[in-house]
């Protein structure tokens, strides 16, 4: 299991989303405004390995 870590950042707003599977990928859909812009993404739910 990955250790929790804090992040602290600044941006202009925030959306919390459910990945969802695309293919062999996950997708997260994002407002048409923000294509071309630059986002992070943090993963708020732990990962089960494998």
């Amino acid at each position: 299991m990955m250790d929790k870590i804090e992040v602290t950042i600044s941006g202009y707003e925030v959306r919390e989303k459910t990945v969802t599977k695309t293919g062999n990928s996950g997708h997260v859909m994002v407002p048409p405004s923000w294509i071309g812009k630059r986002v992070k993404i943090i993963l708020l739910d732990p990962v089960e390995e494998e």
